[in-house]
């Protein structure tokens, strides 16, 4: 039986996929958890092996015609294992979600104390959320940032791990900007005998590009999502220690997941080979100075940065004093409308809702793959500042639209389709 016909292509879906590939074009993309895929990633993820069912691992699969498969998976495993310096990694995971409750799966039990970041402070929804099954499954102890100075405390980290024993400590975040170094949490967690997890979702690419320090060597298991600042496709990894490898490997298949998902291992391998050019570190680096830049330049604005600034490719960014009575949820829109999409997010002790908030977060991976640098940076905080300050004047944010149009029109992302 023939697929259909070129008269009866899908031009709805399609047509909505030109549309999506126009907004992202014309807009600026500051979500701190996007980012633009290569050419190359998109095609490797789009390719013939969407076709191919294999369960298990390399050399172990439940299914036959997998010896090309293998080479692939086996040669993301030996980059990524290089690119970190791990000694043994899993490619499998669908996402960063997975990934962690992967390593959960595998190296504690069910109602076991773990320790982490709250999430109204900068932790991830798998980091023990009551909402999510990482806090339903396992007894979460929250640590935060500190009232003053919005950075985390490791006294009080400290404190929490001897007070409640944990068998696991999680570090990572979600919306902290700052910079994480992984010996305090490693000099904790042997203090109390805890295994150390380390989530890398949003700095990976950083950590692989040589912009901030690399956990691997401190960590019992570090994950991490493949899509953000690593810019590859949406997908997670597990890295950890040979000692821990069959437990993970085990937990990731059969534990939570069934046949992997071949195709975006092999755009996972090229993002990983893609990482590892030298202009890989120019990109990372020049990640944090445009977030630098862009922080000042927002401060200067009106608008306060949590923590003071940033030391990474994100910014949280509190609205209030710029405008008491403007929240997150409604900048969020009206941006949206100025072609500039980036995501409200909680400040610490938030005043309001997840669902309102008081703070927005911004990131610049997706604009410095684009090619801006400093100077964009300052024009993207005066289009954000001057959007907001006439949200209630259509003209002025249509005017604003159309200076971002043209903005991005001197960085062009992808070509329109032929």
């Amino acid at each position: 039986m023939p697929w259909p016909s070129e008269t009866q292509r899908d031009t709805e879906v399609f047509g909505l996929i030109d549309k999506e590939r126009e907004r992202q074009n014309t807009g600026l993309q500051l979500i701190a958890s996007e980012n633009f895929t290569s050419p190359d990633v998109m095609e490797a993820t789009g390719s013939v092996l969407t076709n191919k069912y294999a369960e298990g691992y390399p050399g172990k699969r439940y299914y036959g015609g997998n010896a090309v498969v293998d080479d692939i998976e086996a040669l993301a495993i030996e980059r990524v294992k290089k690119l970190f310096g791990a000694e043994h990694a899993n490619v499998q995971p669908h996402s960063g979600a997975s990934a962690n409750m992967a390593v959960y799966l595998g190296l504690i039990k069910p109602g076991d104390t773990v320790l982490g970041l709250s999430l109204d402070h900068g932790g991830h929804l798998t980091h023990g959320s009551p909402v999510n099954a990482s806090g339903i499954l396992y007894n979460f102890q929250s640590f935060r940032v500190g009232a003053t100075d919005e950075r985390l405390d490791f006294d009080q980290i400290r404190e929490l791990a001897i007070k409640h024993k944990p068998k696991m400590i999680v570090a990572g975040t979600t919306s902290y900007p700052r910079r994480l170094e992984p010996q305090p949490f490693r000099a904790i967690a042997d203090e109390v005998g805890a295994l150390m997890m380390f989530d890398i979702a949003h700095i990976a690419g950083l950590v692989a590009g040589g912009a901030h320090p690399n956990p691997v060597p401190y960590a019992d298991v570090v994950t991490f999502t493949t899509h953000k600042t690593l810019r590859g496709p949406r997908g997670g990894c597990i890295l950890t220690t040979a000692a821990h490898a069959a437990a993970i490997d085990k937990a990731v298949f059969p534990g939570s997941q069934g046949g992997p998902l071949e195709h975006a291992v092999a755009a996972k391998a090229v993002a990983f080979h893609e990482a590892m050019q030298p202009s890989f570190k120019d990109y990372a680096q020049q990640i944090v100075k445009n977030a630098s830049a862009l922080a000042e330049a927002l401060s200067k604005q009106g608008f306060r940065l949590v923590s003071g600034g940033t030391d990474t490719h994100m910014m949280v960014v509190d609205l209030q004093p710029f405008d008491a009575e403007l929240t997150g949820k409604e900048s969020q829109l009206i941006l949206d409308e100025a072609g500039i999409t980036l995501n409200k997010n909680n400040i610490p002790n938030d005043p309001r809702s997840p669902f309102v908030t008081s703070g927005v977060r911004i990131g610049t991976p997706s604009v410095t793959t684009q090619g801006m640098k400093e100077p964009e940076m300052a024009l993207i905080a005066e289009y954000i500042a001057t959007t907001l300050r006439n949200r209630t004047n259509p003209a002025a944010v249509a005017e604003v639209r159309a200076k971002v149009a043209a903005l991005c029109a001197k960085f062009p992302v992808y070509p329109k389709r032929a």
